[in-house]
């Protein structure tokens, strides 16, 4: 079966890749803007699947929530149709919801109605933080640690987060590409609930380091996120999701369906795990600026 991701250069999309047998990767390293009908018309010829795994977490620039995310969204379903895909499995996040206040969750939930309203079948993952190597979990709590040894929650009491394993996503995205979980919104959340100053602390001691966990206001760590957005790469927090933690990464906004038991993610938040994630060592430096 051949099988199209968007994104598919990104931290999900080149893992769900690994695991199928004829996929075909489009993003823009590949050539395809996400909000090319043609382009991707082209590119999804022959596949019977699609997974939209391509997304944001901040604007850049042209690639804004409403052109990756609205445009984007339309534009795949609007392709599939053309190229004669049958099915769309589309990953979203656990609590993207309208009037959210946050453009990146009103712009998820926009985009998952548009796949439900599509005439396709569909699965949607609305799944919680994702953790494996390259993340934004656990390759950036490590880098952190290293870099200072002070560490500000989101809020003076913290919400409880449930981190996915990619391998165990990537389980939930094969079987639906398999054809299971058919028209279902599913949510997608780890095995193990903690803090993430729990995740700090686990994370911090082994890379061997000590962290000082301080309480933090959430309009604090706003403007660092929007300091960070505008400084680095890839930001050492985004306001978006400053939202996400000062909610919590734990229960699902709205109606989902369950996963089924052998799918239901079981990996819990292991020490062995975190070491299989982490990056190279070292903390934060010029590199990571964007005008370095």
């Amino acid at each position: 079966m051949r099988v199209a991701i968007t994104g598919g250069t990104g931290f999900v999309g080149r893992n769900v890749a690994a695991v199928l047998d004829d996929p075909v990767i489009v993003s823009r390293r590949t050539g395809v803007a996400v909000d090319d009908v043609a382009a991707l018309t082209a590119a999804f010829a022959g596949c019977e699947v699609v997974v939209h795994a391509a997304g944001i977490n901040r604007e850049i620039g042209d690639q804004t929530y409403a052109r990756v995310h609205l445009d984007g969204t339309a534009a795949v379903i609007a392709a599939a149709r053309a190229a004669g895909v049958t099915k769309i499995v589309m990953l979203s996040f656990l609590r993207a919801r309208p009037n959210s206040g946050s453009a990146y969750h009103d712009t998820k939930w926009a985009a998952e109605e548009m796949i439900r309203a599509s005439g396709l079948d569909y699965t949607i993952l609305k799944a919680g933080m994702i953790y494996g190597v390259g993340d934004h979990l656990i390759d950036h709590l490590s880098h952190t640690v290293q870099t200072l040894p002070l560490f500000a929650t989101v809020g003076l009491r913290e919400k409880p987060i449930r981190p996915v394993p990619i391998g165990d996503l990537v389980d939930v995205v094969a079987a639906a590409v398999h054809r299971r979980l058919p028209r279902s919104t599913v949510r997608v959340v780890g095995a193990e609930e903690l803090l993430l100053s729990d995740a700090v602390r686990r994370v911090a001691r082994i890379v061997g380091r000590r962290v000082l966990i301080v309480p933090a206001p959430v309009w604090a760590l706003r403007l660092l996120g929007r300091f960070t957005e505008l400084t680095m790469k890839v930001p050492l927090i985004a306001t978006a999701q400053v939202q996400m933690l000062a909610e919590g990464v734990s229960e699902s906004w709205g109606t989902v369906d369950e996963l089924p038991e052998d799918l239901a993610p079981a990996t819990m938040f292991t020490d062995e795990q975190i070491r299989l994630a982490l990056p190279a060592p070292g903390g934060f430096g010029l590199a990571n600026l964007r005008r370095s």
